[in-house]
Order: C-alpha cells, then sequence, then structure tokens
C-alpha cells in the first residue's frame, strides 16, 4: 500500500525517472539496428494515440458552453507572440549571432502552445479545466498561423513558406487536438449512457499523460545523446528554457491572478506541449534546438510536481 501511495503521490517525477531509465535500458539491450528501429517507430505511434485518448477523455469532462474566451486569455496570446516575434526579429536582424541556438530555444518555448495535457493537471488541482482547456484551443490556433508566418525569418530554408509550414502545423495540431473535442461532443449528445461512463473514471487521462510523459522523456534523452553540439550549447538551452518556463508560469499567474483565475493563468502560459517543441525544432530548425523541448519538459513537470505536493499538504 505504501508503495501505491508513493506512486499516486509522485506520479510526474516516477514518470519522468522512468523515462530516461528506459531508454538507457533499453539501448543496452543486445538487440539489432532493425528492431531498435521498430521500438521507436512503436513508440512514435503509442505517443499520440495516448494523447488522443487521453484529451478525449478530458474533453468529455468539459461543457462546450464553457469554453469561451476571457479577458487574461488575450492578455497571454499577445505576450506570448509578441516575445516570439521579438525572437524571430533579432535572429532576422542578426544572422550569425552565436547566441543562434539560445534564442531559438528560448523562442520555441514562448511560443510553444499549451500542453494537451494542461486541462488534466488543473483539473487535479482542483482548478477550472474549461478555462484552460479554452486557452489550449485558443493558442493552437495563433500558433499555427504565427510560427509559419515569422519562423522563415527566424530560420530560413529553402522552399519553407509560410503556405506549406502552415499546413504542416495544421496537420499535426487538428488530429490532437480537435479531433478529440469533436468526438467528446459527439458523444456527450449522442451517447449519453458512454458518456456518463467515461465520466465516472477518476484519474484516467492523468495517469495516461504520466505514460505519455515517459515516452516522451526517452525520446529527449535519446536526441541529447546523439547530438553533437558542445556541452555549452546544450547547457545553454537548457538555462533558457528554464528561465522561459519560470517567467511564464508567473506571469501567466500574475495575470490569471487579476482575474480570479491564478493557478489557471499560470498552468495555461506555463504547461507547454514539449512534443510539440521538439517536433518544430526538428522539423523547421535543428536537432539541436529541438531538445529545448525536452529541456522544458523537465523544468514544468517540477514546477507541476510541486504544485502537486503543495496541494495534497494543503
Amino acid at each position: 500500500m505504501k508503495i501505491i501511495r508513493f506512486l499516486k503521490n509522485w506520479t510526474l517525477p516516477v514518470s519522468m525517472t522512468s523515462g530516461v531509465l528506459a531508454y538507457f535500458i533499453g539501448s543496452s539491450l543486445p538487440l539489432s539496428a532493425e528492431s531498435k528501429g521498430s521500438i521507436l517507430r512503436f513508440i512514435e505511434m503509442l505517443q499520440p494515440t495516448l494523447l488522443f485518448i487521453m484529451l478525449f477523455v478530458a474533453f468529455c469532462k468539459v461543457k462546450p458552453s464553457a469554453l469561451k474566451p476571457r479577458r487574461w486569455h488575450l492578455w497571454l496570446i499577445l505576450t506570448q507572440t509578441g516575445l516570439f516575434a521579438a525572437c524571430a526579429a533579432l535572429l532576422w536582424l542578426y544572422p550569425d549571432t552565436d547566441a543562434r541556438l539560445v534564442l531559438e530555444g528560448f523562442m520555441l518555448a514562448i511560443i510553444c502552445p499549451t500542453a494537451t495535457a494542461c486541462a488534466v493537471v488543473t483539473q487535479k488541482l482542483g482548478g477550472d479545466s474549461a478555462t484552460t482547456t479554452a486557452y489550449t484551443i485558443l493558442i493552437n490556433l495563433v500558433v499555427a498561423v504565427m510560427a509559419p508566418l515569422l519562423l522563415p525569418f527566424a530560420h530560413p530554408q529553402a522552399g519553407v513558406t509560410f503556405v506549406p509550414a502552415f499546413i504542416t502545423i495544421i496537420k499535426k495540431v487538428f488530429p490532437l487536438l480537435i479531433l478529440p473535442l469533436l468526438l467528446a461532443w459527439l458523444v456527450r449528445y449522442c451517447l449519453p449512457r458512454l458518456h456518463k461512463a467515461i465520466l465516472a473514471t477518476k484519474d484516467l487521462a492523468f495517469y495516461m499523460w504520466a505514460v505519455a510523459l515517459a515516452l516522451a522523456l526517452a525520446i529527449t534523452v535519446r536526441a541529447l545523446v546523439h547530438s553533437n553540439e558542445s556541452l555549452w550549447h546544450v547547457a545553454a538551452i537548457a538555462g533558457a528554457t528554464l528561465i522561459a518556463c519560470l517567467f511564464q508560469f508567473a506571469f501567466g499567474k500574475w495575470i490569471g491572478g487579476k482575474y480570479g483565475f491564478r493557478m489557471e493563468g499560470g498552468q495555461a502560459m506555463g504547461q507547454k506541449n514539449t512534443i510539440f517543441i521538439i517536433w518544430l525544432g526538428y522539423t523547421f530548425m535543428s536537432p539541436i534546438t529541438a531538445t529545448a523541448g525536452g529541456f522544458y519538459s523537465v523544468w514544468h513537470n517540477i514546477v507541476n510536481s510541486w504544485q502537486l505536493y503543495k496541494k495534497r499538504k494543503a
């Protein structure tokens, strides 16, 4: 019972540690390159599947009428997009700066949309998950426009323009955000018995997210191990994402607190879709920039673990 209680209380740290250990244990096994490739492809397929189901369960618990924009949403969006635009302008004006990798990591950590699991953690913390769900939808749509608009200036690549980049990002966002929302609404109004059964599940989405987090950490560690960048660059990106994480949690709480949603504001701005950061870095920048997602995943989950600990002690 003590072990079960420990796992329930410290789900996120256990999940993060398990992901790191899983990579090193898996990489040390005497498997062929083909077998390891198959495992990696399975993980890449399992991850979005878990996120889809997790989001579907979370969205079933949110009434559509509660998904309305709020004034503090606008302030958070303006702050994220403003900082992202400022970083893009700096990289466009100074393309050969030695701080390029650090700035790229920081700007991805800023513009990255709210984590799809934000509603799950907000609910676990006793907050209004509908407000963070509404912000998650809004910021994902904003990022789908802002990222392809400014990334070609920050990190020019041949053939990367607004329209193809926009389509690429929408293809990534739509299946993992909009589809589970639409399916949840369909079940709510057309299959009430199934909807009632889903509502009866307690913490299912949270524990599914813990599994997805472990997989994300394993992939992140793999990217770091195979990176050829210097320790200085890696450490600098880690530091930049830490600053971005602490700033966004603090600023989100400050703005949200002015409208009676202090905790929700911090979660909406601080808890990020780190898998999206990794994908955005690999797709539009560089593999080393993509590690920003892995570092941010560690930082924001440490913050969430601390918040959950304080919630239990309250």
